[in-house]
């Protein structure tokens, strides 16, 4: 039997000389792969289409300007999913759409007893959605997942990001890119258990 060693397409230094003088057919190809993805992160943080479409196209608008910016310490994916994570605060900015504090304490104080216990234990919220149900409401759940959350989310458990292409691409640390998972997902379930949908 004979492998095939398939090279990632988006790295060394030819790539990088291709992307800096605006090779047309990788500038092509590379559009061709990402921006289905880059929509669809856009859409999974609850924009609307034409928002998410408007988010999509200012972000490759955005990397064809700042193309020779690009060192090549990243991944491509990681850079665009930067600028996306920024053009989504700036829709968001604009339409006034949500507030994205949140009281780290009341979440505390609801969830655990004065002891330092689980006030209600937690259920599984790390394995993946398999159940018809949860599918179906969560869409409507996550509308209530503050935005950098809901992103964090999205990258991780629908994108299948790693932590740390997550962390370089919304510019947090592995710290606080835990407590925005820890909060989208408790957020989830709550939401989740309030229609009866149990993980």
């Amino acid at each position: 039997m004979f492998f095939t060693l398939t090279l990632d397409p988006y790295t060394g230094d030819d790539f990088l000389a291709r992307l800096r003088r605006k090779d047309e057919a990788t500038l092509q190809q590379l559009m061709e792969d990402y921006l289905p993805q880059v929509y669809r992160a856009a859409r999974g943080t609850g924009l609307s289409v034409q928002d998410a479409e408007d988010a999509a196209q200012s972000t490759f608008v955005t990397f064809m300007e700042k193309i020779t910016d690009f060192e090549g310490r990243s991944h491509i994916r990681t850079w665009l999913f930067g600028i996306l994570y920024r053009k989504i605060s700036e829709v968001r900015r604009a339409v006034q759409r949500e507030d994205l504090a949140e009281d780290i304490d009341g979440v505390m104080e609801d969830r655990f007893k004065t002891n330092g216990f689980w006030a209600s234990p937690p259920r599984a919220t790390d394995q993946k959605v398999f159940d018809q149900d949860v599918r179906d409401n969560l869409d409507d759940c996550l509308d209530g997942v503050a935005s950098e959350q809901r992103l964090a989310f999205v990258l991780r458990e629908v994108e299948e990001l790693d932590s740390k292409e997550i962390c370089e691409a919304m510019n947090v640390s592995r710290s606080n890119l835990g407590v925005l998972l820890y909060r989208g997902r408790n957020k989830l379930r709550e939401c989740l258990e309030k229609r009866s949908i149990t993980g």
